[in-house]
């Protein structure tokens, strides 16, 4: 009986050989080819990537800094995996309504089996869409629900672009040090503005990352924030952005998606970090830097994660390391001196984990330092907190799901008003 068990490990070693000689190595090579072969992903998986379409819902259109970025991602994706034009669909101006299902259920007539939308109200018609179409994978970005929904074919997507914020508010600290220097603004009227959307806890973990960045090299500086209660409105942008000034923020940010606050800013020449986007062409004189999602390689990941035949991740969070948050070129003419090189010790920290963006020890609220707190990151129609957030020193922002969860109002940053 021996003997046999001896032959039977042979012939299993040797087949075991012959396999990994076809495979041509360790089966854990990428190659990346045309839409119509095959390659490999991950334990040597063959990808057909022929059988792939994938459709995307976006809210508005290139005209919207937000959504330009999702599209020119989409096209980077295509290219880089060397799909045709017929298995990329790019529906735009989709309202965040029963539209959104309709579209969803368009686009798997059409033949795709990946659907991909961009907005935070289009969740509620992407799940709907994801229990009709059961056979189809649906993908949302900044979503909350595909944790607690439990479908294996919902999934919710973001990025720590609250890293950076970060690192763009390093930018904005600097510029107000230099205007300190030069005689400028005194050390007290280091003041900031913050042009917000909503007050989502997206927002505000937005706002916080980037005063907190600034924070880290400008200690006395203060921060606005103005909310429009629209994603996308140019006039009511530049108008947030203009009475922020007139309540003397000397220096100008934003979530929203309008070139309104940066030409506010370079009609006035006061500084401005932007968003999803570099703006010099049409701000040379008061554009610092830009951060923005990256969307490339998540859309890159749920094309061969389906082609393989394999499960998407319910949550995906990808950051610098994976190329997923990203900055523009620093703005020479409007940056203060030595900004990229602030920027890249502070990247390098964040790569190898020593500088987290929520240390509970750089900031306080209502004058005390944290060391608990319960986040609502099971969304529920209470809003219900339900997640210890706070561990090891810091807040664990997007780790229990993808989507930011961070809503603390912390001292240093003065609401002017609220759109919900």
């Amino acid at each position: 009986m021996k003997k046999v068990f001896k032959v039977l490990a042979l012939v299993l070693a040797l087949s075991m050989i012959v396999a990994f000689a076809a495979c041509g190595g360790t089966g854990n090579e990428e190659t990346t080819v045309g839409a119509d072969e095959t390659t490999t992903a991950g334990e040597g998986t063959p990808l057909d990537l022929s059988k792939v379409k994938i459709g995307f819902i976006c809210l508005h259109d290139e005209n919207s800094t937000y959504d330009k970025n999702f599209i020119e991602a989409a096209k980077e994706a295509k290219t880089a995996l060397g799909l045709t034009d017929d298995q990329v669909v790019i529906v735009t101006n989709i309202d965040e309504s029963s539209e959104c299902y309709d579209t969803a259920a368009d686009l798997v007539d059409d033949g795709c089996n990946i659907v991909f939308a961009n907005s935070f109200g289009h969740e509620d018609f992407m799940i709907q869409a994801a229990k009709e179409f059961p056979d189809v994978q649906f993908c949302h970005a900044t979503g909350t629900k595909a944790h607690t929904e439990g479908l294996k074919n919902y999934h919710n997507a973001f990025a720590s672009i609250y890293e950076g914020r970060y690192l763009a508010g390093i930018a904005a600290g600097l510029k107000l040090n230099e205007m300190i220097a030069a005689g400028e603004i005194t050390a007290e009227e280091a003041k900031m503005g913050y042009v917000g959307a909503y007050t989502y806890a997206e927002v505000i973990s937005g706002y916080t990352s980037f005063y907190l960045g600034a924070k880290s090299v400008c200690p006395t500086v203060t921060m606005d924030v103005q909310f429009t209660g629209s994603w996308y409105d140019e006039q009511a942008e530049k108008e947030a952005a203009v009475t922020l000034m007139s309540k003397d923020c000397v220096l100008i940010s934003q979530h929203a998606d309008s070139m309104g606050a940066p030409t506010a800013c370079e009609t006035a020449g006061v500084p401005n970090v932007s968003y999803n986007g570099s703006t010099v062409a049409a701000c040379p004189n008061t554009f610092i830097v830009s951060s923005r999602i990256n969307w490339a390689p998540y859309y890159e990941y749920i094309i061969k994660t389906v082609a393989a035949g394999e499960e998407i991740a319910a949550d995906w969070c990808g950051g610098i390391a994976e190329g997923s948050v990203v900055l523009t070129e620093v703005n020479e003419q409007a940056a203060a001196a030595d900004t990229q090189k602030a920027i890249d010790d502070a990247k390098a920290k964040f790569l190898d984990g020593t500088l987290k963006v929520f240390a509970t020890d750089t900031f306080t609220k209502d004058g005390a330092a944290l060391t608990t707190y319960m986040a609502d990151v099971d969304t529920d129609t209470d809003y219900t907190p339900d997640t210890e957030a706070i561990a090891d020193g810091y807040f664990h922002e997007s780790e229990h799901r993808s989507a930011p969860y961070f809503d603390l109002r912390i001292d240093g940053i003065t609401l002017l008003n609220e759109k919900f």
